[in-house]
């Protein structure tokens, strides 16, 4: 037995307070355990606040009661055919039976709540995929809910507040995005809200009002304050402690004090990933590779993975990431990413010979990886003046809300515009012949409906963000219009993939291939379960929470 010092004794120790971590404390707390949660930062919530926060889990019961048809054997032939054999079946099949049971279990016993998405698989062709229902959103929910918590509430990602004040749920943003009918009338009634919130208004900017990932983590929180229990803000992890085979403990930092905390039942690791740690970006994740790029959440660094590491875990999946293309903007926390935008008509993206390399409404992970496999870093969305006066883009809103004229100056900084293609080519040193035939292609393409080159349009998918007035592509429409615009385009993250190896139950795996007693690892903390793919909508969340699940019911016992 080493002889260690401690200063407080608990369970179970929750490093983290993403989703997967809160729900990790719930339900330990539940199995009977003393739970003590840190949480490096100085707000919780982590990346899954700064989310979307949907939840992908084949055959919940949300979706069957919204009248959708899904089985255990078409979420496994759909795992499969899109994750290969690089995953381990006993992980997979661990996740597709307990994911729809911890689903309910928060159903029953927390104030969590959920509802079905119409909103597709990203290969909903392939054997087993749907074409909606397995994305759960969050409901929203409001500060009042969380009282004091409020102000420690990790804020959502900035490219998801609408106008820098307006809060907006998936079904809110997808309308106002692909300018649905009645997006407008929408629009009026967030607006409304917010400023009949007068309580509101006068404790300050902050719509009170809390959706997507931020309602996750606001309903997750809101239990474990229903069970009395806190988060440790400002206390990073620092240290595992480990005796034998057995993890005994931990050292934390809060300020400037040390603290070695001892645990009787084990560990749970669910601190995210190294996006924001260019070292360990440096290392392991193809080049190149920048942190600005990245719209995961700062505090990011892989302390728990390398924690892991240092006593002997073997990891997994180092060099993958939940690839995205994104856009800096100078002075901003983080990058702005590109999830569906690349969808709507009216938009390529090309390389430096002007030439599209990849079918742009492709899903966010398949999209930033062909950004590498192309070699083309950075990459160059092209655009005119209708896409422009029509739809969002990254910080711009439509002109026809946010003219030219009223675009911050760090935008202006990263948004090139030209009266002729070829001068905008010259601005952003592409060849322009190439660049003017990759827009005569498309155009024709527009006309006939049929991306022939990269299939644009071809997915259910791909029109699910595409403009229906459009046709007969909802995801092509002639570039044509002067002024023409650019923008560069990276190939950015919302997190890495690769962490601690876990078995069935989220234990940590050691080297040799055994179980590191007393430890788990959860979210991106540990190597997706998903492989180096990305089935859908809530893949990282999905199995961040229904392992976090796994870890606090085995560790409790019950299992």
């Amino acid at each position: 037995m080493i002889d260690v010092s401690w200063d407080i004794e608990c369970d179970v120790l929750v490093v983290g307070s993403g989703a997967g971590a809160l729900t990790s404390a719930l339900t330990a707390h539940d199995g009977g355990a003393n739970v003590l949660i840190v949480e490096k930062s100085d707000h919780y919530g982590g990346t899954s606040a700064m989310s979307g926060g949907g939840v992908w889990v084949p055959n919940n019961h949300y979706l069957q009661a919204a009248g959708g048809d899904d089985s255990y054997e078409d979420g496994k032939a759909y795992m499969k055919s899109v994750i290969g054999n690089s995953v381990e079946e006993m992980r997979i099949d661990a996740y597709l039976t307990k994911a729809p049971e911890m689903l309910r279990y928060l159903d029953d016993n927390s104030q969590v709540q959920f509802r079905a998405m119409p909103y597709p698989d990203y290969f909903p062709e392939k054997e087993g995929g749907k074409k909606g229902y397995r994305t759960l959103e969050p409901l929203p929910t409001h500060a009042n809910a969380l009282g004091a918590d409020f102000d420690t509430l990790n804020p959502p990602h900035h490219q998801v507040v609408v106008m820098d004040r307006f809060c907006i749920d998936m079904f809110e943003g997808r309308a106002m995005l692909t300018q649905a009918k009645g997006s407008m009338i929408i629009m009026m009634k967030i607006i409304m809200r917010y400023f009949f919130d007068i309580k509101g208004r006068l404790k300050g900017k902050r719509d009170r009002r809390i959706t997507m990932g931020g309602a996750l983590v606001a309903r997750l929180k809101a239990s474990l304050n229903d069970r009395g229990l806190n988060v440790s803000l400002n206390t990073g992890l620092t240290e595992l402690i480990k005796d034998g085979d057995q993890v005994i403990g931990a050292i934390v930092k809060q300020g400037e004090t040390t603290q070695q905390i001892k645990v009787t039942k084990g560990v749970i690791l669910g601190a995210g990933g190294f996006e924001q740690n260019q070292a360990m970006r440096d290392k392991y994740l193809p080049g190149p590779t920048n942190t600005l790029w990245s719209g995961g959440n700062s505090a990011n660094t892989g302390d728990a993975i390398r924690a892991g590491q240092n006593i002997g875990a073997k990891t997994d999946l180092m060099d993958a990431a939940w690839w995205a293309p994104s856009i800096h903007v100078p002075g901003e926390p983080r990058a702005r990413i590109l999830f569906a935008e690349r969808s709507l008509p009216g938009n390529v993206i090309v390389d430096k010979n002007g030439m599209r390399f990849t079918n742009e409404a492709l899903p966010y992970l398949e999209s930033g990886y062909s950004m590498y496999k192309a070699g083309c870093v950075p990459a160059y969305m092209i655009f005119d003046a209708d896409f422009r006066e029509k739809y969002p883009l990254g910080p711009l809103m439509p002109g026809r809300v946010q003219s030219d004229k009223q675009l911050p100056s760090k935008v202006n900084e990263i948004l090139f515009k030209a009266d002729t293609l070829g001068e905008l080519a010259e601005k952003i040193v592409v060849d322009a012949k190439g660049l003017q035939a990759t827009i005569d292609r498309n155009n024709e393409y527009a006309r006939i409906g049929k991306d022939i080159e990269h299939g644009r349009g071809n997915s259910y998918y791909d029109q699910y963000y595409g403009d229906q007035k459009q046709a007969p592509n909802p995801c092509i429409a002639p570039i044509a219009k002067a002024p023409f615009y650019a923008m560069a385009i990276y190939p950015g993250d919302i997190g890495t993939k690769g962490g601690l190896s876990t078995n069935n139950n989220a234990q940590v795996l050691g080297c040799d291939g055994q179980v590191i007693n007393g430890l788990y690892a959860i979210g991106n903390s540990s190597a997706s379960v998903m492989g180096r793919a990305y089935p859908g909508a809530g893949s990282t969340l999905g199995p961040a929470m229904t392992f976090g699940y796994v870890a606090g019911r085995h560790v409790t016992g019950n299992v």
